[in-house]
């Protein structure tokens, strides 16, 4: 329901389709839930661009960021002021943004008359000097903060001392799509009475893929039938520094381990029409990831919500979600954990059911109509806040200040992309 505080008109910052990576998926989907439930707001998109005039955007967006240039973060400030928004939504990743851990955005927050609400996609718990000087004055600035687990809420107030009455947990958005059983899809893709082990996302190194390939030999000694689909195309920054190294390094283990009758590469980034068929077609979802302090996985909240049951190392979202039986756990870079659990899920057909009931049952709550509503009340709260001086809010804030305990680096400054 529309209430004095609903925000008229939202900007959405961020990456944005068709860049290839999860922010630019998050903010897209975001942006297109909420014009949806709230056709009464006029919605509109500004991205950030790593190559310059390299994206043809919809007409959604009205103006473009220039990674590396300052200067473009204050007309962008300057443009949205014009704009007279009401709330600007900024999704945070240190990588995205230009200057030493993306201070550049600040210099739009600093010169910005809306308030802020800013969902943090990475929250580092061990931040580099540089990190948490960002990370603090980016918290000074969003009039409100959302983050995805309870987990990440708990760093904020730990590491960062961010106010926890201005900290929104919010899920991860996820399509609303029936539960089918796999069989539905497999033929789709030639893998008809086959059993299905699904990986999506774009490649990097800590994606963790590898461990999956070296525990499949102990797998398929007992299903011979088992293929392993690896859908994605490798991360363009990836790619940009390194190549297509990783990839061949993946396709070098199936060789190795004469597996080429089971694993399937897709290399390739698909629309969503597409991936939701890939999802259908899996008997089991696996992320593999490295990094413990990953507190958002959009691949994971997808394959979970499709009902699939998962197998995943226990980074900071994987931990919460697949809580209470919802999932398997498994140690970091552990292939005879990954055999072990694959192979005892596979044999057992009615835990896998269970497991597949119940991750699709909790996903209902996770659609992006809901999503959508929740990021709502996080707008119309921060308009009622804005009311308040910003030089109070700024005091109150910074009163709270102590001095950084910026140990090693715990989280890479990455940018998400599943």
């Amino acid at each position: 329901m529309k209430t004095a505080s609903s925000p008229r008109t939202i900007a959405f910052l961020g990456d944005y389709l068709p860049r290839q990576c999860g922010i630019a998926t998050f903010t897209s989907d975001l942006l297109g839930a909420v014009a949806e439930r709230h056709p009464e707001a006029r919605c509109f998109a500004v991205p950030v661009n790593d190559v310059s005039g390299c994206y043809r955007y919809p007409d959604v967006v009205r103006f473009e960021i220039e990674e590396q240039d300052l200067n473009s973060y204050r007309r962008g400030a300057d443009f949205l002021n014009a704009s007279n928004v009401d709330i600007v939504s900024i999704q945070h990743e240190f990588g995205i943004f230009g200057g030493p851990a993306g201070s550049h955005l600040l210099a739009l927050l600093r010169a910005l008359n809306a308030p802020v609400v800013t969902t943090l996609h990475t929250v580092l718990r061990g931040p580099n000097a540089d990190q948490y000087r960002v990370m603090r004055e980016l918290i000074a600035h969003s009039t409100r903060l959302v983050v995805m687990t309870g987990r990440g809420r708990s760093v904020l107030r730990e590491v960062y001392q961010a106010p926890l009455a201005k900290i929104d947990v919010v899920p991860h958005g996820i399509p609303d799509v029936p539960f089918v059983a796999p069989e539905y899809y497999k033929e789709q893709f030639g893998v008809g009475q086959k059993k299905v082990l699904l990986t999506f996302g774009l490649l990097s190194p800590n994606k963790g893929i590898e461990h999956v390939l070296n525990a499949l030999p102990e797998v398929v000694a007992e299903f011979p039938d088992l293929v392993y689909i690896l859908l994605g195309a490798t991360h363009p920054h990836e790619l940009r520094a390194r190549g297509e190294t990783y990839r061949l390094g993946l396709e070098a283990i199936v060789r190795k381990h004469k597996l080429e009758n089971n694993v399937i590469f897709h290399n390739r980034f698909v629309d969503l029409k597409e991936l939701t068929r890939f999802i259908g077609a899996a008997d089991l979802y696996v992320t593999p990831y490295l990094d413990e302090a990953q507190s958002t996985s959009g691949t994971l909240a997808y394959a979970f919500g499709a009902g699939k049951a998962v197998i995943s190392t226990p980074y900071w979202h994987a931990a919460e979600l697949l809580r209470d039986q919802r999932g398997v756990l498994v140690p970091f870079a552990d292939p005879w954990a990954i055999a072990r659990e694959v192979s005892g899920l596979l044999r057992d057909g009615t835990r896998r059911d269970a497991m597949s009931n119940c991750a699709y049952k909790l996903g209902r709550t996770m659609v992006w109509s809901n999503t959508a509503e929740l990021y709502m009340r996080s707008f119309e709260l921060a308009r009622g806040q804005a009311a308040a001086p910003a030089a109070l809010q700024l005091a109150d804030f910074a009163g709270r200040t102590r001095s950084p305990a910026a140990g090693p680096q715990a989280g890479s400054s990455r940018v998400a992309n599943g």
